[in-house]
């Protein structure tokens, strides 16, 4: 039976490795999660893509979701990545992470073969006959090569009583709406992307990447919108797309991913670098060095932004008492 209720800012975190990437580093992980935790983040979603989950083994899978569950310790909600082109292999993930103790999956369709709704429909049947805790659909183009209409995941809520959750990050903004407007308000929608927008079209919560190091400022980002500070929300947000260009420019879809480790690294949490055949972020030299320090610079104007916002709504509260 479905127990968890899931809202708020999760991290959907990257996977720490050592210096070499040869193998999981649990230290690195546990001090990553004492961070989000003490950052107020209310959970975590492991092995999605920021987590390259497609360059884990079955053993480190096993190794991941179990010491992410074991550290916390109550204090954060786990959520564990499970989707695989092979709908068996699908079950069995989802199956384990289950019997390991996580609280809900997050799962793409199958990707790469471009499967009809049908073909859809039977993936997630077969996963649901196999577990009882929540799922979280997953619904990005980009990687699945599949579109999930709104229409899809409203057979999909109808049928499956495990199915209330959905990070949708089509690149359609609208679409929170419409599977909200679609499923009766059953359906809980967690923004992939543009979490303003997402949040003021009926999302409940942010799928977030950045929290993986801006986790209080990213965290405080939705927390506001939930206030009723949507400009001060928008603020955040606009700081966050600042740095995101600077990233994004000149990589191809992915190639960015390093960044997220190497910043979570320039923060004091060090998490080694990416796996092949993602781009290392030792390889871009002088490059990599120079924008790492231009997107510093935007996290201070971000620690500068949150810090303002907070210490106004501290004196709100002491002139109403």
């Amino acid at each position: 039976m479905m127990t968890k209720d899931f809202r708020g800012s999760h991290t959907v975190t990257v996977t720490p490795f050592n210096d070499d990437g040869s193998s999981i580093d649990i230290g690195r992980l546990n001090a990553f999660l004492d961070w989000q935790v003490e950052s107020g983040v209310p959970g975590v979603i492991v092995l999605g893509t920021t987590g390259e989950f497609l360059t884990i083994s079955d053993d480190e899978r096993r190794l991941l979701v179990d010491a992410t569950v074991r550290h916390s310790g109550g204090r954060y909600q786990v959520m564990v990545g499970t989707m695989n082109a092979y709908t068996p292999n699908a079950v069995r993930y989802s199956r384990e992470a289950q019997d390991q103790g996580a609280d809900g999956l997050m799962i793409i369709p199958p990707y790469y073969y471009t499967p009809t709704d049908d073909e859809i429909f039977d993936y997630y049947r077969a996963i649901c006959d196999a577990v009882t805790i929540p799922i979280m659909l997953y619904n990005n183009p980009v990687t699945s090569n599949r579109d999930m209409s709104a229409a899809l995941v409203a057979r999909l809520t109808a049928a499956f009583d495990q199915v209330r959750y959905i990070k949708e990050a089509s690149m359609d903004v609208a679409r929170v709406y419409d599977i909200v407007e679609a499923t009766g308000g059953v359906m809980n929608v967690f923004a992939g992307e543009r979490p303003v927008e997402s949040f003021l079209l009926g999302a409940v919560g942010y799928v977030n990447p950045y929290g993986n190091y801006l986790p209080y400022a990213t965290r405080r980002m939705w927390d506001l919108l939930v206030e009723g500070r949507i400009n001060d929300a928008a603020h955040i947000q606009a700081l966050v797309h600042k740095f995101d260009k600077i990233i994004a420019e000149g990589h191809p879809t992915y190639g960015h991913q390093c960044y997220s480790k190497a910043l979570a690294g320039a923060r004091g949490y060090p998490v080694g670098d990416v796996r092949a055949p993602l781009t290392k972020f030792a390889s871009l030299g002088d490059e990599g060095r120079t924008k790492l320090k231009q997107i510093l610079t935007v996290f201070d104007e971000i620690d500068a932004a949150v810090a303002d916002i907070d210490s106004r709504m501290a004196d709100s509260r002491k002139h109403a008492a």
